[in-house]
C-alpha cells in the first residue's frame, strides 16, 4: 500500500513539472500600455506624436507608434492621448525629513521618529509633483535611510531614494549642532576633524545605509555662528573623504557657498558642488576641467524673497548669499559647467521642486530642453543610475509623468503634473482634468 502511494505521489509531482512549463507559456504576459499625445526625446528634444510605451513590471519594454502596437488580451491602457509624456523628474538636493521652519526651538525639538512621519509626508508630495526620483542629502538619525527603506518595502508612496544620512562636518561648522550652550555638550552626528576621524565616518556612515557622502565644505546659511564664505574641511581631509567614498562605491556630495572650499572640493575630486555661491573664475575652471557637476538651488532665493521669515541669526546670512549667488551661477552656466537639478526643498515647501527649472530658463538663460536635460540626463548621470532612470527607454525604470501643454516651449507647465508613474505604478491621474 505505501509503494503504490509513492508511486502515486511520484507521478503527480512529474506531472507538474512536467506541465508546468506549458502552463507557463500559454500565461499572458501583463502589460501596460500608455498612449500617449507625444512623447518628448530628452537626449534630442524630439516630439513625437501618436506613441505607445509598452511597460512590463516596472520596465519600459518599448516605445513605438500606436498605430504599430495593438492592445493584446489582458493589457491595461492608459488614455493620456491629450497629454505631452517624459520622463520623471529627478532631484538631487533634497531634505524630505525636513520641514521649512527654522525656529531654534522647532529645530531642537524635531525628534528622529518625527521627522521620519515628516519625511513620509514630504515623499509623497515630491512624488506627485513629478519628481520620481531624489537624492536626499542629509538628514538626523538615518531617518533618510528608513524612508527609502520604507519605500522600497512598499510602506508608503515615495521616490526613488538615494540617501546620505547625517552630513559631515567640522566641530562648530554648518553640520554641527550649534544652538545650545557648552554645558549641554550637543554634537552632530557627521562630526569628524582630521584624516583618521573623517575616514572612519565616512565607512560608519555606509555601515548604516548612506548611499552617498554629504560633506559641509564651507560654512553655510541655516546654521548658528559660522561664515558662508569660509572653508572648513581642509583640502587633506576633503582628499580623505573622496577616496575612501569613491573606494567603497560612493559618490560624494558637497555643501560649498565659499570661492576656497569649492576649490578645494573640486581638487579633492567630490562629484558634485552644491550652491556654489560665491565661486569665481578659478572654481569654474577647475570644475569644468575636473568634470564635477554643478547644483544651483536657486529658487529658494525667490521663494525666502517672497515669503521667507528667517529667525535674525540667520536672516543676513540668507541676503548676504542671495545677493551674488544667481549671478555666479550664471556665470557657471554660461562656462558649460554640468548642471544637475537640485532645490534644497525643506528651505521652502516641498511639491514646488519644478520651480527650479522656471530659473534655470527665465532666468539663467538655458533653454527649456537643456534645463530638462539638468533634471533627467544629467541627474541620473550623477547619481550613476543612468542604467535605470533619466529618459523614456527600453530597459530603464517606468518612471513616467505627463502634462497639458509643451514644457519645451514653456518649462513652468512642469510645475502642474497631471500624471505620475513610478516603477509602472501608476500614482497620480489627473488626466481628464483641464
Amino acid at each position: 500500500m505505501h509503494v503504490f502511494r509513492r508511486i502515486i505521489i511520484t507521478s503527480l509531482s512529474l506531472l507538474r513539472v512536467l506541465t508546468f512549463p506549458l502552463l507557463a507559456q500559454n500565461t499572458p504576459i501583463t502589460r501596460t500600455l500608455i498612449r500617449a499625445g507625444q512623447v518628448i526625446d530628452v537626449r534630442t528634444g524630439n516630439e513625437a506624436a501618436d506613441q505607445t510605451i509598452v511597460i512590463t513590471g516596472d520596465r519600459i519594454v518599448s516605445v513605438a507608434s500606436t498605430s504599430s502596437t495593438p492592445k493584446h488580451p489582458g493589457d491595461t491602457e492608459v488614455d493620456l492621448r491629450s497629454l505631452t509624456v517624459l520622463p520623471g523628474l529627478i532631484d538631487v538636493h533634497t531634505h524630505l525629513t525636513g520641514a521649512n521652519d527654522f525656529d531654534p526651538y522647532h529645530e531642537l525639538s524635531t525628534s528622529v521618529a518625527k521627522s521620519a512621519l515628516i519625511g513620509a509626508r514630504n515623499a509623497k508630495v515630491t512624488l506627485e509633483a513629478g519628481f520620481t526620483t531624489v537624492r536626499n542629502v542629509g538628514a538626523s538619525g538615518y531617518a533618510d535611510v528608513d524612508l527609502r527603506d520604507s519605500i522600497n518595502e512598499g510602506l508608503i508612496e515615495g521616490p526613488h531614494m538615494q540617501v546620505s544620512g547625517p552630513a559631515l562636518g567640522i566641530t562648530g561648522g554648518h553640520c554641527d549642532e550649534n544652538l545650545l550652550p557648552f554645558e549641554y555638550h550637543l554634537t552632530g552626528e557627521g562630526v569628524a576633524d582630521g584624516v583618521e576621524a573623517v575616514q572612519h565616518k565616512v565607512r560608519e556612515v555606509i555601515k548604516y545605509g548612506a548611499d552617498l557622502i554629504k560633506i559641509c565644505a564651507t560654512g553655510g546659511v541655516l546654521s548658528k555662528g559660522d561664515d558662508p564664505q569660509a572653508s572648513q574641511y581642509t583640502l587633506e581631509e576633503m582628499k580623505a573623504i573622496v577616496a575612501d567614498a569613491h573606494r567603497l562605491g560612493r559618490k560624494v556630495a558637497a555643501h560649498a557657498h565659499g570661492s576656497q572650499g569649492i576649490l578645494w572640493a573640486t581638487e579633492a575630486g567630490v562629484d558634485s558642488i552644491e550652491h556654489g555661491s560665491y565661486m569665481n573664475d578659478e572654481d569654474i575652471a577647475a570644475m569644468k576641467q575636473h568634470g564635477n557637476y554643478f547644483v544651483p538651488t536657486a529658487y529658494l532665493i525667490d521663494w525666502m524673497q517672497e515669503n521667507g521669515h528667517l529667525p535674525a541669526l540667520y536672516a543676513q546670512k540668507m541676503k548676504d548669499v542671495s545677493a551674488v549667488e544667481k549671478a555666479n551661477a550664471k556665470r557657471a552656466i554660461a562656462a558649460g559647467v554640468k548642471i544637475a537639478l537640485g532645490t534644497d526643498a525643506a528651505v521652502y515647501p516641498h511639491g514646488l521642486n519644478a520651480h527650479e527649472l522656471d530659473v534655470y530658463v527665465n532666468q539663467f538663460g538655458m533653454t527649456p530642453l537643456a534645463a530638462l536635460q539638468s533634471a533627467t540626463l544629467n541627474a541620473a548621470a550623477l547619481m550613476g543610475w543612468t542604467d535605470r532612470a533619466g529618459s523614456i527607454e527600453p530597459g530603464k525604470w517606468a518612471d513616467i509623468i505627463a502634462v497639458f501643454g509643451d514644457p519645451l516651449k514653456d518649462v513652468r507647465i512642469l510645475q502642474h503634473v497631471k500624471f505620475v508613474m513610478k516603477s509602472g505604478v501608476v500614482y497620480k491621474n489627473e488626466s481628464a482634468q483641464p
